[in-house]
């Protein structure tokens, strides 16, 4: 998949392909499933698949320095929109020049002169412009007007022939809630973290549970508390190894951390995983977080946690 991080001056073999707009935060079961739609359109001109998302996202251009909120950053949203067929993603700045622009000026600008889409696929609930003035009667009427066709695609439901609509706000709710497979049922996969693993203090160590110390930088925060794991090692972006585990995602209320942190135990497991990348599947939520009187207490507890996850993930499946 190509990466453009504009539209103007774009090649000639990507001019006039069928488009799907959206933010595909999560890039869940939903836009899978307009994706896989506009993919078949696509095919049938014989063209490519463009999509166009915003980066950084219109809410963070909006309201700067709210919390995290984002299911998927950019390198894994990119991933997984490649593996969902798409030939090129359009990541346009969202600034305040794009912010102004209104509903009729975005169409112009950016789908006809720019991209020369020959097909635009947008969601029922679609709006665009400033003060989202524009929504998929404005956009089919101009489409009309300047020569290119618009697809509205109808959401896909909470389960198979469902009725409500899959979002990634209801998936973001699931997760702040510590109900992960409720995630993974939308998401059509577990919601995974990927990062760094970056030095820590060796409490882990120490109290005879090492872990593996992730930031999540640029990731909606989960609900704290102690999950069920499957973890992946990462070279040059190619998984090496897969393990289960066991991981705490907070502050350590016996070692108050001033960044909440994901600390993951591999079962199993020896080696250094220092600067290497781990993905971290979030399974199932143990437990929250807690403050023992001891830690003596702590480790009969962490003993526990490990002997649940171990049960838990036996009975998991390992793809959603």
């Amino acid at each position: 998949m190509r990466i453009f991080r504009h539209y103007q001056g774009i090649p000639d073999a990507v001019r006039g392909a069928v488009v799907a707009i959206g933010n595909f935060d999560g890039v869940h079961r939903g836009h899978r499933a307009l994706l896989a739609h506009a993919r078949a359109l696509a095919d049938e001109r014989n063209g490519c698949l463009g999509v166009v998302a915003f980066e950084p996202h219109p809410q963070e251009f909006f309201h700067p320095g709210t919390e995290r909120f984002r299911l998927t950053p950019f390198r894994t949203k990119a991933r997984l929109l490649a593996e969902a067929g798409v030939d090129a993603m359009f990541a346009l700045p969202f600034d305040a020049e794009m912010a102004k622009k209104s509903a009729q000026e975005f169409v112009i600008d950016v789908l006809v002169d720019g991209l020369a889409a020959g097909c635009v696929v947008v969601g029922s609930d679609f709006q665009f412009g400033k003060g989202r003035a524009g929504d998929v009667a404005v956009l089919s009427y101009m489409g009309e007007m300047e020569g290119f066709g618009v697809d509205v695609f109808r959401p896909v439901g909470l389960l198979d022939g469902g009725a409500d609509k899959i979002s990634s706000s209801t998936i973001r709710d699931a997760l702040k809630q510590g109900r992960p497979e409720e995630a993974a049922r939308l998401l059509g996969r577990w919601w995974t973290v990927e990062s760094r693993v970056e030095h820590g203090d060796k409490r882990g160590r120490d109290l005879g549970f090492p872990t593996a110390n992730m930031r999540l930088d640029d990731y909606l925060k989960p609900a704290f508390g102690i999950y069920a794991v499957r973890a992946t090692v990462m070279e040059n972006d190619e998984p090496t190894a897969r393990y289960d585990g066991v991981a705490s995602f907070g502050i350590r209320p016996m070692f108050e951390t001033d960044v909440p942190l994901l600390e993951t135990h591999l079962f199993d497991f020896s080696g250094d995983l220092y600067n290497k990348h781990l993905a971290a599947e979030l399974i199932a939520y143990l437990r929250p977080e807690m403050k023992f009187e001891s830690l003596d207490a702590l480790k009969v507890q962490m003993t526990m946690d490990c002997d649940k996850a171990r049960i838990l993930l036996r009975q998991m499946p390992a793809t959603v």
